[in-house]
């Protein structure tokens, strides 16, 4: 069945579910990749989003090798992928020769990266940020490369405006967004010098019922533990629809590569999302501090100008995330920080 708004459910009763509903294509999705040949590998496939969005692209083009590459601390993980046909490659992308080594596909989604830990280890974190992108953007400089970013790496920017557009300049708090930043200039370096297309995904909070800012703020209002207010304005997107727009952006590449922002179009306020979220649960939420004047914000028009709306809104994903956390549903335990205003993860 495809994705389209007129079919999505009331809930989504467990994992398997969830796992189905973010492996479903829409027509556009479909339609986007048969205009680009060959197969996709997908570097960096065992994080968070990497799974479903392999899923999806298999589903979307069932007769096409989708391969997953990662290291694969986690067996589970790639027993998942195998199950959905998905071919697996363990590599560490540190290694260079390992790297190298790996086939060359024409169409490379890249979602390798660290932020969780960063301040523990910055040299690490700036390896897999910058050094890596580097690395692989030599050694797939004849493929078209969708890299994931992400919107941290803007300047904040006032809540009363329309967030920042790909025009605004790179200036985030923190070594983990200077070291995105890092890893656009590689792939934007390198696309220039053997001109690569490519595409450079700035996501702002993906949304799973796993994890995600309505997650985060869905479980301390359980707890009853406060909810930080200060920076007190989000996007977020579906992580279905994030998946289907970094895949669509395979078709819509450009020589050299550039930004695109995929996020929610809404500028959501944290303190009514917490009422909403607190109504459903039968909670009174928490509420510390006062919101500042600016935040991580981005304008989405030139992916709604090229992909539409995202298909799954605000007010369903409220829905699904109270019903999911009021179950005590599973959780990956990776709060996004959404509230940090430092840049230090």
């Amino acid at each position: 069945m495809l994705l389209t708004r007129d079919n999505l459910p009331e809930t989504i009763s467990d994992i398997a579910a969830l796992d189905d509903l973010l492996c479903r294509p829409s027509q556009a999705l479909i339609d986007d990749l048969r205009t680009v040949d060959g197969d996709i590998m997908v570097l960096g496939v065992a994080g968070k989003m990497g799974p479903t969005l392999a899923g999806l692209a298999k589903a979307a083009l069932p007769d096409r090798r989708v391969i997953g590459v990662a290291r694969f601390s986690d067996p589970d993980t790639r027993a998942w992928l195998q199950a959905r046909g998905i071919e697996t490659i363990h590599c560490d992308l540190l290694d260079v020769s390992a790297l190298q080594s790996l086939p060359k596909s024409p169409n490379v989604v890249f979602m390798a990266g660290r932020k969780f830990g960063a301040e523990g280890d910055l040299s690490l974190t700036w390896a897999m940020n910058a050094h890596v992108p580097a690395l692989v953007a030599q050694a797939f400089r004849n493929s078209r490369i969708v890299a994931f970013s992400t919107g941290c790496v803007y300047p904040f920017m006032p809540v009363d405006g329309n967030g920042a557009d790909e025009t605004v300049a790179p200036n985030p708090p923190g070594e983990y967004a200077q070291s995105c930043v890092g890893r656009e200039r590689m792939f934007e370096y390198f696309s220039r010098q053997f001109a690569t297309p490519g595409r450079l995904l700035r996501l702002n909070y993906a949304i799973d019922m796993r994890y995600g800012v309505l997650h985060d703020i869905a479980t301390r209002i359980l707890e009853g533990r406060p909810i930080d207010v200060s920076l007190g304005h989000v996007n977020f997107i579906w992580q279905g629809d994030a998946s289907a727009q970094a895949l669509r952006c395979l078709a819509h590449c450009d020589t050299p590569t550039s930004p695109i922002n995929v996020s929610g179009h809404e500028i959501l306020s944290v303190r009514d999302l917490a009422a909403k979220l607190g109504t459903r649960l039968g909670r009174e939420p928490v509420i510390a501090g006062r919101e500042e004047p600016t935040a991580w914000l981005t304008d989405t028009s030139q992916a709604t100008k090229l992909f539409g709306l995202p298909i799954v809104d605000t007010e369903r994903l409220i829905a699904w995330t109270a019903d999911w956390v009021a179950r005590a549903m599973p959780s990956l335990g990776k709060p996004t920080k959404y509230e940090v205003r430092d840049g230090r993860y």
